[in-house]
């Protein structure tokens, strides 16, 4: 339906980036309008909520900030959507997500509204495979506030300290995980991972199917979880949380995960690039200039897709909104290069989706130290990462139980897979 190849042409300079916010009508035709806008946290967010007070200046709109962790925004939206309640003007979400909110007519096209604020809006800017998946049939149905892939995180000096090599295989990711793990006397875990029923969780075993050679749809576009591929995938990712991962990963989303690493409790990690931003930032990390940054392993000769992710968050205008001009202005504004400059200088924001900021000095700058290793993976990142039809988010919930159900022991890899498949099959019949 979209297509997501040519992720990032990084060798295309740069248009100069200008820093002044752009004039506005100085009858600001919008002046008294309330927004009222749901997001996920994130740095972007964070970022996007201190800048506020300046979008209101300029535009007169008042915007109602909703914040909520990732793995709760898709069931939210859903209900509200669903309901015609009109609670929402702009809502945030994954773009895996986004054939279903289209043919369920949940959002709109931006087009008209993106060509009359084309102050804040310049297509160009961003980078091409992240602007693209938000294409559907020609039209722009959103706009990219982050995008990020996975890599391997590890810490140089403990793996240096225990005469260990950067790993390279998921092999060398358990031998290294069990060495640290019982040179330390488990005081160090030896990898965390997120282990979080839903979404979380199997954002991160994906890299692990995806590596083993597996994948969640089979060429008819069946659930294909209960292979043995998937099955040896499983059992890989849940025998080294078990047995090396720190307490309590049966709950650990991407702040857990995250902070465990970046406190240095944890000597691997397999996470999204954006956590290279606070492993690198001194105001947050007792881990600076420690890291390392290497791919996600492959391990199947013949796989059907790459291991590392390739993931991009947008805002989307509902349909319900009784203010959908003003709400598209909001993300045109949200997601300019502008906005997304003072965003790295404030907050661990590596996930930028401008081209001018990313090839910026302010950029390379600050996150020099993972730079390269981000850019790598987001040009291997796999589209089909995460299923991107319209049945995306029950695929995801049956799967994210039957990671738990491996993870805590209450059934095998394959069993658990091969219910996942069953209910994945159920959904997509529908």
């Amino acid at each position: 339906m979209f297509n997501r190849r040519n992720v990032l042409m990084l060798g295309v300079a740069a248009a100069a980036l200008a820093t002044a916010l752009p004039a506005f009508a100085q009858d600001k035709p919008f002046d008294g309008v309330q927004l009222s806008v749901l997001l996920e946290g994130h740095p972007t967010t964070d970022a996007i909520q201190r800048l506020l007070p300046e979008f209101k200046q300029v535009t007169g709109i008042d915007v109602a900030l909703e914040i909520v962790p990732e793995q709760d925004i898709t069931a939210k939206e859903l209900l509200e959507f669903s309901s015609k309640s009109g609670r929402y003007d702009v809502v945030q979400n994954n773009i895996i997500y986004l054939p279903g909110f289209v043919k369920s007519g949940y959002v709109v096209p931006l087009d008209d509204f993106l060509a009359k604020h084309k102050e804040n809006f310049d297509r160009a800017d961003f980078v091409p495979g992240y602007f693209n998946t938000n294409v559907v049939d020609g039209k722009v149905y959103g706009l990219p506030v982050y995008g990020e892939s996975t890599f391997v995180m590890y810490r140089k000096d403990l793996f240096e300290q225990y005469g260990l090599a950067a790993p390279k295989t998921f092999e060398d990711i358990e031998n290294a995980a069990k060495t640290i793990s019982e040179k330390t006397n488990k005081q160090i875990a030896g990898i965390t991972m997120r282990g979080q029923q839903g979404i979380q969780g199997v954002y991160v075993w994906a890299a692990y199917l995806w590596g083993f050679g597996g994948s969640f749809l089979d060429a008819g576009g069946k659930s294909a979880l209960a292979t043995p591929e998937g099955a040896a995938a499983l059992e890989a990712f849940t025998k080294v949380l078990k047995d090396y991962g720190p307490v309590g990963v049966a709950n650990f989303g991407w702040e857990e995960n995250r902070l465990l690493f970046q406190q240095g409790k944890a000597a691997i990690t397999l996470d999204a690039t954006v956590n290279g931003a606070y492993n690198e930032d001194p105001t947050v990390s007792t881990v600076v200039g420690k890291v390392g940054y290497v791919p996600v392993p492959m391990k199947s000769s013949s796989p059907k897709g790459g291991s590392s992710s390739l993931a991009v968050h947008s805002m989307y205008v509902s349909a319900e909104s009784k203010n959908q001009e003003a709400a598209a202005l909001f993300a045109a504004w949200a997601t300019a290069k502008e906005q997304q400059l003072k965003a790295i200088e404030t907050d661990p924001n590596s996930g930028v989706t401008s081209l001018s900021v990313l090839n910026g000095e302010a950029f390379g700058k600050r996150y020099g130290a993972f730079k390269d290793g981000m850019i790598a993976a987001i040009n291997a990142g796999n589209p089909q990462y995460l299923p991107t039809v319209e049945q995306a988010n029950e695929i995801i919930n049956n799967t994210g139980i039957a990671v738990s159900k491996a993870l805590a022991g209450t059934a095998s890899a394959a069993d658990a897979l091969k219910e996942a498949d069953e209910a994945n099959n159920a959904a997509l019949a529908r």
